[in-house]
C-alpha cells in the first residue's frame, strides 16, 4: 500500500512559471467561482494558470465503490488532459489524494504514470512549501475554524498547510473545533449509501463547528463543505464554509475588506 501523508519525504521543485489547475467535478459543476478565484490568487503570484477544459472527475466514486475498471477509465481520461511537465495543482484535498496516492495502483504499468502523481499538489500544499508565501493580511479582525477532511487530512496533510497559512493572516484567530479531525459524514457515495448514519456525523460536526462561536469556517474540500453546510442550513444556522481559496483571495486584497458580520453564527 503507498505510504500517506508523506509530504516531508517529497521533493519540492522551485517555484515554476506555469500550472494546471484541477478544479474538480465539484467545483466545475457547482462552485465555479471557488476555481475563479483560485485561478486569480496563483496569477497574482505571478504565475501563469492552464485550466484544461475536458477534465472531469478523478474517478474517486467509482474506484472506492468498486468499481475498477470504470474509476481506470476515467482516471486515463484525467491525464491525458495534462500533458506538459509542469505542476497540477489540486483545489481540494480528497481528490489530490486519490490522484497523487491512488493513481499508481488504480494505472498500475501505464506509461508516466509515476511522473504524473508526483506532478500532482494540492493547493494549500503548494502555497506553502513550493511557493513559500508570505501573506499581507487587509481583512478586518475575526474568528474562524478550519475543516480539513479526512481524506485529505490522511493523505495529502492539509491539516498542516492550512493552519500555516491561515495563522499568517494577523487578523485572524484561529479556533480548533472538537473532534476536528473527525469525518464529518459525507465520504462520497457513503453518504447517499449510509443517508441515516452520515446525517448523524455531519450533526456531530456541525455541533462543533457551532460551539466555537466562529464567523465562519474554511476548507480545502467542497465535498465537506457541501454536506456540512446543507446541514447547517437545514437547522437555520447561518453559519457557513468558504473554500480556503477564496478565503485568501478575499483577505489578501487590500480594496475588499471582510465584513465581520457577514456569514455571522447566529442560532
Amino acid at each position: 500500500m503507498t505510504p500517506l501523508n508523506t509530504q516531508h519525504l517529497r521533493h519540492y521543485p522551485k517555484k515554476p512559471k506555469q500550472v494546471y489547475l484541477y478544479g474538480t467535478c465539484l467545483v466545475d459543476s457547482l462552485y465555479p467561482d471557488s476555481g475563479i478565484d483560485a485561478i486569480n490568487f496563483l496569477e497574482q503570484q505571478g504565475i501563469d494558470v492552464l485550466f484544461p477544459q475536458g477534465q472531469t472527475c478523478c474517478g474517486q466514486p467509482a474506484y472506492t465503490s468498486g468499481y475498477q475498471h470504470e474509476a481506470k477509465a476515467v482516471a486515463l481520461a484525467q491525464v491525458a488532459q495534462f500533458p506538459l511537465d509542469i505542476p497540477i495543482v489540486i483545489i481540494s484535498g480528497s481528490c489530490g489524494g486519490m490522484m497523487r496516492h491512488h493513481y499508481p495502483d488504480l494505472l498500475k504499468g501505464e506509461d508516466g504514470i509515476n511522473a504524473f502523481c508526483q506532478r500532482i499538489f494540492e493547493f494549500t500544499e503548494f502555497l506553502v512549501h513550493i511557493l513559500k508565501i508570505k501573506l499581507t493580511d487587509f481583512g478586518k479582525k475575526e474568528k474562524i475554524a478550519l475543516h480539513t477532511s479526512c481524506a485529505a487530512r490522511r493523505e495529502m496533510g492539509v491539516h498542516i498547510t492550512g493552519k500555516a497559512l491561515i495563522k499568517q493572516l494577523t487578523n485572524v484567530e484561529l479556533v480548533e473545533h472538537n473532534y476536528e479531525s473527525e469525518c464529518c459524514g459525507f465520504g462520497g457515495t457513503f453518504s447517499i449509501k449510509h443517508g441515516d448514519i452520515s446525517g448523524v456525523m455531519v450533526n456531530d460536526k456541525t455541533k462543533h463547528l457551532l460551539d466555537t462561536d466562529v464567523i465562519r469556517y474554511i476548507s480545502a474540500d467542497w465535498g465537506c463543505m457541501t454536506n456540512i453546510n446543507g446541514a447547517l442550513s437545514y437547522q437555520k444556522k447561518a453559519l457557513r464554509g468558504e473554500h480556503i481559496a477564496s478565503y485568501l483571495l478575499k483577505r489578501t486584497q487590500p480594496t475588499n475588506k471582510v465584513d465581520n458580520n457577514d456569514n455571522a453564527n447566529k442560532s
